[in-house]
């Protein structure tokens, strides 16, 4: 009978070479989130001011909702 061991707090490589991967990943997450916080200031700053009151915002809350920091 097979088990999983679910105990473990990480899987796969260990080390310096996992250290490194883990790098690699966390600066990938950090660059997708970056891109995707610039796509969305991008497209609500092209928006009127009237559009922009059409879904709830004001150009002042256009950052804080790029960035996920939005409290509505």
């Amino acid at each position: 009978m097979a088990a999983f061991d679910t105990t473990r707090t990480t899987y796969g490589s260990h080390g310096l070479t996992g250290r490194i991967g883990g790098l690699f990943a966390t600066l990938g997450g950090m660059f997708a989130a970056w891109n995707d916080a610039r796509v969305t200031r991008n497209a609500l700053s092209g928006l009127t001011d009237r559009e922009l009151e059409d879904i709830g915002l004001v150009r002042g809350d256009i950052d804080a909702v790029a960035t996920s920091r939005a409290r509505f």
